[in-house]
């Protein structure tokens, strides 16, 4: 995808947020990998009336290459994770309620669903607080995403990779609604957790997840 339809596509995204329940107001940022750095959405300006030329264009070392705006106040997470990990294409970072509820209670999102494998491993950590923005709010997501494509960041929201725009909003969108279930299933009693041998299935399992080949 060329950068100006990539500018579009995070735009589109952003506008979504809030209609997927997501979020609200211009809380929560994306990003998506380019050559030489990424893309992502600046601080503080509503998504309505982002233009394609708003988009923060950020090379690795932490540096605005194009565009006027400054970009996300998070960009060093989504800088390290990109420097960090190469299977990520894209980011998105919400505030959705349910997933951000429990990051409030610094608790991981565990093995109740065989779902949760979506997120590439057992439970979705919940990363150390750390004050947004920070050098060490993107250290402890980094280590709450090893091995993971989510993690939860606590008292603030959740981290989502993916290949590509769709599928970081996908899975951003997988893991607030599995935080919804797990908030409701513990309003009825105590959930059943799957054991680690049971996800390590599910795991190998959803390596060709969805494939049609």
């Amino acid at each position: 995808m060329d950068h100006l339809n990539l500018r579009h596509s995070l735009i589109a995204a952003a506008r979504s947020l809030q209609e997927n329940q997501l979020g609200v107001g211009t809380a929560g940022n994306l990003s998506a990998r380019i050559e030489q750095g990424y893309l992502i959405t600046p601080t503080g300006v509503d998504y309505e009336i982002l233009k394609p030329a708003d988009i923060v264009g950020m090379d690795l070392r932490g540096n605005a290459a194009e565009g006027d705006l400054i970009p996300s106040s998070e960009w060093r997470f989504h800088q390290d994770i990109y420097v960090n990990r190469t299977d990520a294409g894209a980011i998105v970072h919400t505030h959705s309620p349910y997933a951000t509820a429990l990051a409030c209670t610094r608790q991981d999102l565990p093995a109740f669903h065989y779902m949760v494998a979506g997120a590439g491993g057992t439970t979705v950590r919940c990363a150390e607080y750390a004050t947004f923005g920070t050098q060490a709010l993107s250290d402890h997501a980094l280590a709450a995403l090893a091995g993971r494509h989510a993690c939860l960041l606590a008292n603030h929201g959740v981290i989502a990779l993916g290949e590509n725009l769709a599928a970081a909003f996908k899975l951003a969108q997988l893991v607030e609604e599995l935080a919804r279930q797990y908030t409701l299933s513990r309003m009825m009693g105590s959930p059943v957790l799957l054991d680690d041998a049971e996800m390590e299935i599910n795991l190998e399992k959803f390596k060709d997840y969805g494939r049609q080949e």
